[in-house]
């Protein structure tokens, strides 16, 4: 769903128990994208963190949305954890090359690493000499956004290089980051054009309560009214700003979506701006 320069959407549309309350009974999976692309214009691709796409399965996400349609793509896994960006540029130009086949629906692409233990780097200043390296490779032309797990590494070296490298800093809601109200404080706004925020939630307590993901288990109305007015904030400034709930977030990923849009509608005068507002930022 689109309002103005807001684009509201999952990660992921593949989750079987989505079937009866999201997709209709009896809906095979290889149609899931099309009817999930009928409520959404925006999906944030997961399965491409696990594995390398084919230019098969970017062709099957292209022809089956629609004109207008975006999808985030996450960096494979292999990239961004196993490997932590050492000797990665054959993998990632050739992950470039495959997702370039969404053509005019591919928008951000998320860069997204781990929690970072001392052994793996003993402070910030190793990662981001290593990151502004990688960044400092990618094609200008793309959109890209990194997300960190290390609280303490949101600061001002890691915000300036990613305003430097003009990508997005992700602004995660999750157990151990920072809160809706902290991440414009830490980060003085976002770092390019477009923002982007994950609704990632505490996976290890919501597994607690359950491993089916057809309702909400747990009430999150006042985490996503905390981050109305923030995000508004972000859209008043011109900013694009792409939003994906995760099922951890609150048990069912559309149903999060859903309740964040009502409460911004209610938070605004007019819930969709004129349709000259509308669409990607530039690239």
């Amino acid at each position: 769903m689109t309002v103005g320069r807001l684009h509201l959407g999952t990660s992921s549309w593949s989750s079987p128990d989505w079937v009866g309350p999201f997709y209709p009974p009896g809906t095979p999976p290889e149609r899931f994208i099309e009817h999930y692309a009928t409520v959404y214009d925006t999906v944030e691709i997961d399965s491409t963190y696990y594995r390398m796409p084919t230019k098969a399965n970017v062709e099957a996400w292209r022809s089956r949305t629609p004109e207008g349609f975006t999808f985030a793509v996450k960096t494979p896994g292999v990239i961004t954890h196993e490997k932590a960006l050492v000797d990665v540029g054959d993998d990632m130009a050739h992950f470039l090359e495959v997702i370039g086949g969404l053509g005019s629906r591919l928008g951000p692409v998320l860069l997204q690493f781990p929690y970072f233990n001392k052994q793996a780097f003993a402070s910030p200043a190793p990662f981001l000499e290593r990151l502004d390296a990688f960044l400092g490779t990618l094609p200008r032309e793309a959109r890209f956004a990194v997300e960190v797990r290390n609280k303490a590494w949101v600061k001002k070296p890691l915000v300036e290089l990613c305003r430097t490298h003009r990508v997005a800093l992700a602004w995660v809601e999750q157990a151990w980051m920072p809160s809706a109200a902290e991440w414009p404080k830490l980060t003085g706004g976002p770092t390019t054009d477009f923002a982007y925020v994950r609704f990632l939630g505490d996976r290890k307590k919501i597994e607690e309560l359950t491993k089916t993901w057809d309702k909400m288990v747990i009430d999150r109305s006042a985490v996503l009214a905390d981050w109305v007015p923030v995000i508004r904030g972000m859209i008043d400034n011109g900013v694009y700003t792409y939003a994906y709930f995760n099922n951890h977030f609150a048990g069912h990923a559309p149903e999060s979506a859903e309740m964040f849009r009502k409460l911004w509608s209610g938070s605004v005068s007019s819930p969709r701006a004129p349709a000259s507002t509308c669409g990607p930022p530039p690239r």
